[in-house]
């Protein structure tokens, strides 16, 4: 009797005989088993982006309400602070060191180039700790990880419409009266908001396996604008001065300084074309391209990584 049921146990145990020599890769797709949390195919990654949309509007509204929930002023910094910014850059650079001469409108100027360079900086900032600072949301439920530095970034172009606002009447109070030019505004910030969300997914996917990255990152942006134009005239700077040619290529080709001036070509009547640099247009939905796709991409590789180990 218990031979016969130690040789029904061993039965039972073994597997099939017709599954011997199959690979374990073999045997799942035998059985049609699936590996838990793999990576999709891009074009289904995509689909299931589309699929959570709702999700990404509501959580970066969500975000952006409780982000100054325990201020008294609440919203209100949403617009003060880049204009506190503004201000200060105004008294240092354009007073003490004088980079408003020369430059018609400076302070229609200036604050065009800190807000437009703000959402550039903010979307990377929060793009770094999107993944690292929302492990428990990441390891609780299962959704594309794409969808939080996508909503970051909705976030922070929410933000920069309120900023909108203020510019236009800083506009207006300087004597910018509305053109048509003013509708390339909307272009100017869609590929900008492209290509942000392309490299804060770069930087999602680094700070994810590198925490302190988010500790170097305010230095990284610091040099980034006072190489971008926010405060000067990059004409008006290298004016005069015996720079390697790459060195004004870099400087005029840097995204951040394009998305800059093709705004304030649209906003502002003394920002002609004569200081937008050649095919502008071209350099805005290059680098649109290039970092949301390659972006996009390379977030995607690491997708089922996220939230281990």
């Amino acid at each position: 009797m218990s031979e016969t049921t130690h040789d029904s146990a061993v039965a039972m145990s073994a597997p099939p005989a017709s599954d011997e020599g199959l690979s374990p890769a073999q045997r799942a797709q035998k059985y049609g088993l699936a590996q838990s949390g793999a990576r999709p195919s891009l074009p289904d990654y995509v689909r299931q982006l589309w699929q959570r949309r709702h999700f990404i509007s509501a959580f970066a509204s969500a975000k952006l309400t409780a982000q100054y929930s325990q201020a008294k002023l609440g919203q209100v910094w949403q617009v003060a602070t880049p204009l506190l910014n503004a201000l200060v850059y105004y008294l240092i650079f354009g007073l003490l060191i004088g980079t408003r001469k020369g430059v018609p409108d400076f302070v229609p100027f200036l604050v065009t180039g800190v807000f437009i360079f703000t959402f550039t900086q903010s979307s990377v900032m929060a793009g770094t700790r999107a993944i690292s600072g929302n492990l428990g949301l990441v390891r609780a439920l299962h959704f594309p990880r794409a969808c939080l530095p996508i909503s970051f970034c909705l976030m922070q172009l929410q933000q920069l419409l309120f900023s909108m606002g203020v510019l236009v009447l800083i506009l207006l109070g300087f004597g910018q009266m509305p053109t048509w030019s003013w509708l390339l505004v909307f272009p100017a910030l869609t590929l900008q908001f492209v290509f942000n969300t392309g490299l804060a997914m770069v930087m999602a996917r680094l700070g994810s396996k590198t925490p302190d990255l988010a500790q170097l990152m305010p230095f990284i942006m610091r040099t980034w604008m006072y190489a971008s134009g926010v405060m000067f005239s990059i004409d008006l700077i290298l004016k005069g001065k015996h720079v390697p040619h790459f060195v004004e290529v870099l400087l005029n080709g840097n995204p951040a300084a394009v998305y800059i001036d093709l705004v304030r070509f649209a906003l502002i009547d003394s920002f002609t074309h004569k200081q937008l640099p050649p095919h502008v247009w071209a350099f805005a939905g290059g680098w649109a391209l290039l970092a949301g796709v390659a972006g996009f991409v390379y977030f995607w590789k690491a997708e089922e990584r996220y939230g281990r180990g």
